[in-house]
């Protein structure tokens, strides 16, 4: 299969993997454990689940859900269901007992792939629900494989439901792919690349950025349980990584670990990537400058496959406090009557493109919802984009703070605290005001022995920002409350400091 630069990738997720197989080669190691999994077993074991999945009597395009951290297991289960023609549904490890049994429930699951780690969360969600559970290692046979055709269902994941139950994306081959062609594309990925993937991929960062950028670039993929702090750079180190994917809240925890790359280490690094949440300035600044590691800014939803808007790689212009620019699909601002904005302006950011959704499973009103009638993806953030094209994100429409009548953006009050060094993470929220409706409170997390108070932290937020958005108070916290992408949850954060839960 030859990747274009100019159109997305035909065929489907089988087609592909088929001809990595036929190639040959390195498709996943995992530096923790010692494992290589070649494209050749890769595509013999995935084989062997998707054909014992159809001797079942799975039917083409019913739910298969994997309940599995990263590892070799989940990696065959994930292509195992894919290229059978069934829809992968991947189970938020991380999300609860109650939104993991409604996810099993809704996407009508019969068959579960779950590690053994697992296996009592999984009990505990699925309760009475008539689920089975089987073992990714088993035999090959010689069943027909479904027909597939790449407007078929491949992946179902949920949201992380946030302002309500879960909603559940669904992908086909032909998105799925063309995420893998958008990361591909726009970080110049190659056979020879390989990329460290420290993300779940029962998250759509880890999955389509890592999983299906490797696929569809040809290249290979190190794969972690999860990510370390004080394992990081060894990891990159004994994997001879190229490049890697994270988040914010994870480059401000390397920030304050005292390990960093070898010279030779860093001599092979192309560049980090960053996504899931916007980016400091200052924290993206602090870390190249220590690591001489480029980051390159992004933007992506599970809605959209991952990745919609990118900064260029060096030499190619970059800017700071951007995720950058439209790749392998169309962006635009929108007015509230979704007509587009011109530069400068404010609005809601909107996507189309083939990487976007087909649509929420048994959930027509919110598809409909979600899509303006010319075909815009809704994003729900609020934007604007530059006479250059790239797009500056100022916030959540259901976010934003407002106080007194007026929108306050979030991302204003992190960037004034994450100016301080010692400021780990950082995230302002709002919260019932009798006198303004909403006020502003904001937590952070200190790098260890920090003197800072919250006196110190206010005077910097009066000086940058002014009284008006200058935070009430500020909540001090080990850590603050993340969902499986690593993006801090303000509503979390708002819920515990109305209920006491902090001080």
């Amino acid at each position: 299969m030859i990747l274009s630069p100019d159109s997305p990738p035909s065929g489907t997720l089988r087609d592909w993997l088929d001809a990595r197989s036929q190639a040959g080669g390195t498709a996943v190691v995992f530096p923790e454990t010692g494992e290589t999994l070649g494209w050749d077993t890769l595509q013999t074991r995935a084989r062997a689940i998707a054909a014992h999945l159809t001797a079942l009597g799975v039917a083409k395009g019913d739910s298969v859900a994997i309940m599995m951290p990263n590892g070799c297991a989940a990696v065959e289960c994930l292509y195992g269901a894919l290229i059978g023609g069934f829809r992968a549904t991947m189970i938020n490890l991380v999300a609860g007992a109650e939104a993991i049994g409604y996810a099993l429930e809704h996407s009508e699951a019969a068959y579960a792939f779950v590690h053994d780690t697992q296996a009592d969360l999984f009990q505990q969600a699925a309760g009475h629900l008539p689920i089975t559970c089987l073992s990714s290692t088993v035999e090959g046979t010689d069943t027909d494989l479904h027909p597939l055709a790449p407007t078929d269902h491949a992946l179902l994941m949920y949201t992380s439901g946030t302002t309500g139950r879960p909603k559940g994306v669904v992908h086909t081959h032909a998105s799925l792919l063309a995420g893998g062609w958008t990361t591909a594309n726009a970080h110049a990925l190659t056979s020879e690349d390989r990329g460290l993937c420290v993300l779940p991929i029962y998250h759509i960062n880890g999955l389509c950025v890592s999983v299906m950028g490797s696929l569809v670039s040809g290249g290979s993929l190190a794969m972690c349980s999860k990510f370390s702090n004080s394992q990081f750079w060894s990891h990159v180190e004994a994997s001879e990584a190229s490049w890697f994917s994270v988040v914010p809240t994870i480059i401000s925890h390397l920030l304050q670990s005292e390990n960093g790359p070898s010279d030779a280490t860093r001599a092979r690094l192309r560049f980090g990537r960053s996504a899931s949440s916007p980016l400091a300035p200052e924290v993206q600044s602090a870390f190249e400058q220590r690591f001489d590691v480029p980051i390159i800014e992004t933007m992506g939803l599970t809605e959209t496959a991952a990745q919609i808007l990118s900064n260029p790689l060096p030499p190619g212009t970059r800017k700071i406090g951007s995720p950058g620019v439209a790749c392998g699909n169309e962006a635009c601002i929108l007015a509230p009557d979704f007509t587009p904005l011109p530069a400068g302006q404010e609005g809601e950011i909107a996507i189309r493109g083939p990487n976007v959704m087909l649509e929420y499973l048994k959930n027509p009103e919110a598809t409909r919802d979600t899509f303006t009638p010319d075909g815009w993806f809704r994003t729900g953030d609020l934007g604007r984009v530059d006479a250059d094209g790239y797009v500056f994100v100022t916030g959540r429409l259901k976010e934003l703070i407002i106080k007194g009548g007026e929108n306050i953006a979030p991302r204003e009050i992190d960037e004034a605290l994450y100016s301080h060094a010692d400021v780990v993470e950082a995230a302002a929220f709002s919260c019932p005001c009798p006198r303004y409706g909403e006020r502003i409170e904001a937590a952070v997390s200190l790098s260890a022995g920090s003197p800072l108070t919250e006196d110190m932290l206010l005077a910097i937020c009066l000086e940058r920002l002014g009284k008006f958005k200058c935070p009430d108070r500020i909540l001090f916290l080990d850590e603050l409350p993340k969902g499986p992408s690593g993006k801090i949850q303000r509503r979390k954060l708002s819920e515990m400091a109305s209920e006491g839960a902090v001080a």
